[in-house]
């Protein structure tokens, strides 16, 4: 069951909306939320930075600047997180954002991060903060990746599902972490036909069905699995997505890779991945 999830705080929109379904995802399964504020002193104040002749009294006058700013960012952020989350731990850290998480990881079982987040130094290209790949590469923990747009999840959970690894691994730790609650759950499957979709849909369900869960099962034919996957949450108005993530080219793929990325760019709704 899950008992701790460490939120990556910031103040983009993603950010704010994964903080609020941490937290009730949390409370939903007796856990607890952490979060955590990143300051990458390393490149707010780089030493190693070349600076003209007589430029140094200037950039260390910016640097302190930068760090300063950052401070009162991060300590706006835990404020917020603490009003919502009283009691519940929070610190900011000072080390750099992807390193950091998989440190803080290793005591944790999920992170929750806001699709968009800048952790102070990133670009979002195509609207997905970049650690977000890098995490789901190698990272333990699985990642709830929250969008900008995203309410609470109330709609039906949707298991994306084609039996690679990746897939059966996402699926299992999302069921042994508690996540399913009591909202209903849907498997798609996408096939060259609609038969061998439902066909491996029943693989899904039958694990599920192990856990007591029960589950419908929907057979999608068509050789572009994100568009299908993204169109058929958008019409169940699904409150979460499961994905497996970053199957190997050279093994048969259907929802990994680039369409991996495009799910996660372009969900209407929070996506649990794992890899």
């Amino acid at each position: 069951m899950l008992r701790s999830i460490l939120l990556v705080l910031d103040d983009t929109p993603g950010a704010l909306a994964a903080r609020d379904q941490a937290i009730a995802l949390a409370r939903l399964c007796g856990g607890s939320v952490t979060g955590a504020a990143f300051l990458d002193i390393a490149h707010l104040a780089d030493p190693d930075e070349a600076v003209p002749m007589g430029a140094a009294a200037f950039k260390e006058h910016r640097d302190a600047q930068r760090v300063a700013e950052a401070r009162a960012a991060a300590e706006a952020q835990l404020a917020m997180f603490r009003t919502a989350a009283p009691g519940w731990p929070a610190a900011s850290h000072d080390d750099a954002p992807e390193p950091g998480l998989k440190r803080l990881a290793a005591a944790h079982d999920l992170i929750a991060i806001g699709r968009d987040s800048t952790l102070g130094i990133e670009d979002t290209e195509d609207g997905l903060a970049p650690v977000i790949e890098r995490l789901a590469r190698d990272n333990p923990r699985p990642l709830l990746v929250v969008p900008p747009q995203a309410g609470a999840i109330d709609g039906p959970m949707l298991v994306a599902y084609d039996g690679s690894s990746p897939c059966q691994r996402s699926l299992q730790m999302f069921v042994q972490l508690g996540l399913t609650g009591t909202r209903g759950i849907r498997v798609v499957s996408v096939a060259d036909t609609a038969q061998e979709a439902r066909d491996l849909a029943r693989g899904a369900q039958d694990y599920l069905a192990l856990h007591g869960i029960a589950a419908e099962a929907d057979g999608l034919s068509g050789s572009h699995p994100a568009d299908l996957v993204l169109g058929h949450a958008a019409a169940l108005h699904a409150g979460l997505l499961v994905i497996g993530a970053f199957e190997t080219p050279r093994l048969r793929t259907r929802l990994f890779g680039s369409a991996t990325l495009r799910i996660l760019r372009e969900s209407a709704c929070a996506v649990f991945v794992h890899h």
